[in-house]
């Protein structure tokens, strides 16, 4: 006997549907609708809503075998199969994050396939994996961002068996896994929610209806998104959720929602005494985010930092289009890298407004900021999904590198990027209803357009060929170019791993000096100097000590005093 549980305010009469039986269900006073039946583990059910005769998928589907518009599964992870009852997880404070597409990471795509690389990953130095959302959304392939069923494993990554499977054998490595998770909207196609209850709220959204969490009802609806996000930890053994643009998020309630995830994960990272993380994406620049609720904030662990990528990238590209028009002097480039945000309550050309506020660096530590040189927004996002790689040479690319991961923050990194992969990214979807595609061709180039790029340049994300070539080529390592790149990410790791001034999180430690005109930046870190060459030219950099790593060699004067820098290259020295 299994009992059935759904909750559906709106309509006046549901049915359960199990194996090709109907049954009828019983009403709570709280909206919530009970039958029990008997089942079997692997039954096919879903819910009759008034009249009309269309079998929906349970909105808390565990498995969707069919896809979105299916029946939902019943299903239960395996408790024997599990390994790592000696994992003590990790934190993120001190550790480096790999982001990874499942459907693109392998030329199978899929989590299987996915754990056949986790030995490249750990011999470069990464302890933590960051999946792009695994939720389960309509089409074979897409970006993830448009789930529809929150709490079921995309079935063609190899459904939730697979996701289980991949974070066991990450464990088994040495590294956490972390989840990217979407709770502010809703895809468009196999979205039901709306027809069981007010999942969707009046207000207007960035990416359409939000989601419904300080109106009539919105209880529920909170509570749908934290049994999700508390699921992901308990019941498949994840280390962290990165929550998709938290800024979406529209709560006027006493209580944000955040705040209020954040305080039931550390309830529950208590009970499991193991370390559980929360990390936003969020481009508000606001230190509540990650500032201790005991100090009047969120209470989350870490937030991505875009202005850090925005005033590396600038610098080292010369690209100052969109949001990077604010960005691109040394000068910004160091404020950014002592003081975590560059728009800390100062004018954003882009926005037309003020923006941010500054962060307190005596009492919030870098660690709770992620930097990085991409990610799937900073390349997909581009016109043609184009990898810094394509236009920029690789010293360009290693000094990016060597000021992120020497950095004070928490570093991550987008796969390929390691070895300059010269496949792009680019934004793909499979929508199968023939309007909705039409609809996504058309806005995307019609968005590019208002920005500069030619749609001529845009790829259309639903023809499967954009998909295909955003695979990665692993077998590209191997070429010298590639390789010698590979092998810099590497040293730069180890290297972080064994200084403790690396790893230091402390931004009143750090220390910036430049010079604007002859394009040369040194970043101090107690007794190491990350010197950069911007310009194109060899340059001599007033600093002194011993060369331990660097990309073209150095030459150092007699008194050691000074370096000489080639063009597009980074030195570190031991003072």
């Amino acid at each position: 006997m299994h009992t059935f549980e759904v909750w559906a305010p709106i309509p006046s009469s549901v049915r359960l549907h199990v194996d090709g039986e109907l049954h009828p269900m019983r009403r709570e006073d709280d909206g919530w609708w009970r039958a029990a039946v008997d089942a079997t583990p692997g039954s096919r059910y879903g819910y009759v809503l008034d009249d009309d005769d269309t079998v929906l998928p349970d909105p808390r589907s565990p498995r969707q075998p069919d896809g979105v518009h299916g029946p939902s599964q019943l299903h239960r992870i395996d408790p024997d199969g599990w390994s790592d009852r000696a994992w003590t997880g990790r934190q993120l404070a001190g550790s480096v994050l790999y982001e990874l597409h499942v459907g693109t990471f392998t030329e199978e795509g899929t989590l299987d396939a996915a754990i056949g690389r986790l030995d490249d990953l750990v011999a470069l130095g990464i302890d933590f994996v960051e999946l792009m959302p695994v939720n389960a959304f309509n089409g074979p392939h897409g970006w993830g961002y448009d789930g529809v069923l929150w709490y079921a494993v995309h079935e063609p990554y190899g459904g939730p068996d697979a996701l289980q499977r991949f974070v066991d054998a990450a464990h088994a490595r040495g590294i956490g896994v972390a989840l990217d998770v979407v709770y502010n909207h809703l895809g468009p196609s196999g979205n039901y929610l709306g027809s069981f209850g007010p999942y969707v709220s009046k207000n207007p959204g960035i990416w359409g209806e939000s989601i419904n969490l300080d109106g009539h009802g919105s209880g529920e609806v909170r509570r749908y998104i934290i049994d999700n996000a508390l699921r992901w930890f308990v019941e498949f053994h994840i280390d962290a959720l990165r929550l998709d643009a938290t800024h979406a998020l529209i709560d006027h309630t006493a209580e944000h929602v955040l705040e209020e995830l954040s305080v039931e994960t550390l309830r529950l990272s208590a009970h499991l005494r193991r370390p559980l993380s929360l990390i936003a994406e969020s481009d508000l620049n606001d230190p509540r985010t990650v500032t201790p609720r005991s100090a009047g904030g969120y209470g989350l662990h870490a937030q991505w930092d875009d202005d850090v990528h925005h005033a590396i990238h600038a610098a080292v590209s010369g690209e100052r289009q969109g949001y990077y028009g604010d960005f691109g002097s040394l000068e910004c480039l160091a404020r950014t890298l002592g003081h975590g945000f560059f728009h800390a309550g100062t004018f954003s050309s882009f926005r037309g407004r003020v923006h941010g506020r500054p962060l307190d660096v005596r009492r919030v530590p870098a660690s709770s900021l992620l930097a990085y040189t991409c990610t799937h927004d900073q390349v997909g996002n581009r016109a043609r999904g184009d990898r810094p790689g394509g236009y920029l040479d690789r010293g360009q690319l290693a000094m990016k590198a060597a000021l992120v991961l020497t950095s004070p923050y928490t570093p991550m990194l987008f796969m390929g990027e390691e070895w300059g992969a010269s496949t792009p990214f680019q934004y793909f979807t499979s929508h199968p209803e023939p309007e909705l595609a039409a609809a996504v061709v058309e806005g995307r180039r019609r968005e590019f357009g208002e920005h500069g790029w030619d749609s001529d340049d845009v790829p259309d994300p639903q023809d499967s060929e954009t998909f295909r070539r955003s695979i990665l080529h692993w077998d590209e390592r191997t070429e010298p170019e590639h390789a010698r790149l590979l092998e810099c990410y590497r040293q730069l790791l180890e290297l972080r791993r064994a200084r403790a001034e690396l790893t230091d999180p402390w931004l009143e430690h750090l220390q910036v000096t430049y010079d604007e005109d002859e394009r040369w930046i040194v970043v101090h870190r107690g007794a190491i100097r990350v010197v950069c060459n911007l310009g194109s030219d060899p340059v001599t950099v007033p600093v002194g000590g011993s060369p331990i790593l660097w990309w073209d060699e150095p030459v150092v004067n007699r008194t050691r005093s000074a370096v000489l820098v080639p063009g597009h290259s980074f030195v570190i020295v031991e003072s």
